[in-house]
């Protein structure tokens, strides 16, 4: 049976890419914003807040998936979000209120997206036996491009038929590929859980620091990261870049997240650990560094860019770190806790730096700050334990 499903390991990575690139339209959220304005005369905070929400729900749904293993196979965890979250999509699509819109798009969109995000995650870990970091990540590197794919077709579907169609379109979608997943997910064989008893991990007490040196390293880099993402056509704008310059580099910037991912995972494989975060954090900080001091909208454009590659090279190798520390079996349980420094991310430091553009003008005081985090970030992944040197102590 092992051998077989390593025979079918493609399909569940297969699977987790039909299912993760739809939900990775979170990331493109942005274009929604002006539509959402106009047809239910929303302020933009309120539609922040919805974003926050689904963000929230998106957490809450990643921590509720490892209880679910051992309740529901894999098929049937696949299949239960994609049409949780296709009809979550049809309310918002349909919906005539603002709180109708928050309970499709922000509950359950995000809860179906949190939960299927660790479902495809830990079966390829439990399918998956030789490069890990590179698998992983690719499986986390799905988010960015499918925002890079959803952002142009949704702009272009809202000019030709509206916001509301563009909604249903991508319950649709959603549907439609979710359940190519399930058919990927039974044809794997995926499980979810260890067939025998679960080991006991090896050197615990030792992995709960490991634990906390990760999930701060990481937060401390998406917090950086997710401004950019959030924020990158106004900053470039406040810079002095133009609107085209600002549209351009938004797109760049997220594929370049979604490669340095990719990259994250693959040095893994080859790096320490606490070599490739470090070197992730040291890239985001020479960009605040040179934007502070050559504050240019080229330059902008530019270091924006080396800031969210420095969050894409931590995001991917956090998702292979936990593959190399922990046994596979663990993986859902350990990613959804770290995942929740994402969320927290997501509503401090982009959050913060709205509130001081709106205080000073201008985005250097929240470059500064975000360059101090990757000095803090450098300093605590440096103490990470290499692989190598981790499994000889447990061995």
């Amino acid at each position: 049976m092992q051998r077989n499903r390593r025979q079918h390991s493609w399909a569940a990575i297969a699977a987790s890419t039909f299912v993760n690139l739809p939900f990775g339209s979170l990331y493109a959220y942005s274009v929604f914003l002006r539509p959402m304005e106009q047809l239910f005369g929303a302020a933009r905070s309120e539609l922040s807040a919805m974003f926050a929400l689904a963000t929230i729900s998106f957490t809450l749904g990643m921590n509720l998936a490892p209880r679910l293993f051992r309740l529901a196979p894999a098929p049937v965890l696949v299949a239960f979000c994609a049409i949780s979250s296709a009809l979550g999509l049809a309310l918002a699509a349909s919906a005539t209120s603002l709180p109708l819109l928050m309970v499709g798009y922000g509950v359950l969109f995000g809860l179906g997206g949190g939960i299927a995000y660790i479902v495809v995650q830990q079966g390829v870990n439990m399918m998956v036996r030789s490069r890990k970091g590179l698998v992983n990540g690719y499986v986390v590197g799905l988010y960015p491009a499918g925002a890079m794919i959803a952002a142009p077709l949704f702009g272009w579907a809202i000019g030709m038929w509206g916001l509301r169609f563009t909604l249903a379109g991508l319950g649709a979608t959603l549907a439609v590929c979710g359940m190519i997943s399930v058919w990927l997910v039974v044809h794997a064989g995926v499980r979810l859980h260890a067939e025998t008893a679960e080991a006991p991990e090896p050197g615990s007490p030792g992995r709960v620091t490991i634990f906390w040196q990760i999930w701060i390293v990481f937060f401390l880099a998406a917090a950086a990261g997710l401004t950019v993402l959030s924020q990158a056509a106004g900053i470039i704008v406040a810079y002095g870049g133009s609107t085209a310059l600002a549209l351009f580099a938004t797109t760049a910037i997220t594929g370049a997240i979604a490669a340095a991912r990719l990259g994250g995972g693959w040095l893994v494989d080859r790096l320490s650990v606490p070599i490739v975060m470090a070197g992730a954090h040291g890239l985001a900080l020479a960009g605040t560094v040179v934007l502070t001091a050559w504050p240019d909208p080229l330059v902008s454009a530019v270091t924006l860019a080396m800031i969210g590659m420095g969050y894409g090279f931590v995001s991917g190798s956090t998702a292979a770190a936990v593959a190399c520390y922990w046994p596979s079996q663990s993986y859902g349980r350990i990613a959804s806790r770290i995942y929740i420094a994402w969320c927290l991310a997501a509503v401090t430091l982009p959050v913060l730096a709205g509130h001081l553009f709106d205080v000073t003008g201008g985005y250097g005081a929240i470059v500064v700050i975000a360059g101090c985090g990757n000095v803090l970030g450098i300093a605590i992944a440096l103490t990470l334990p290499r692989q190598s040197k981790l499994a000889v102590a447990a061995a």
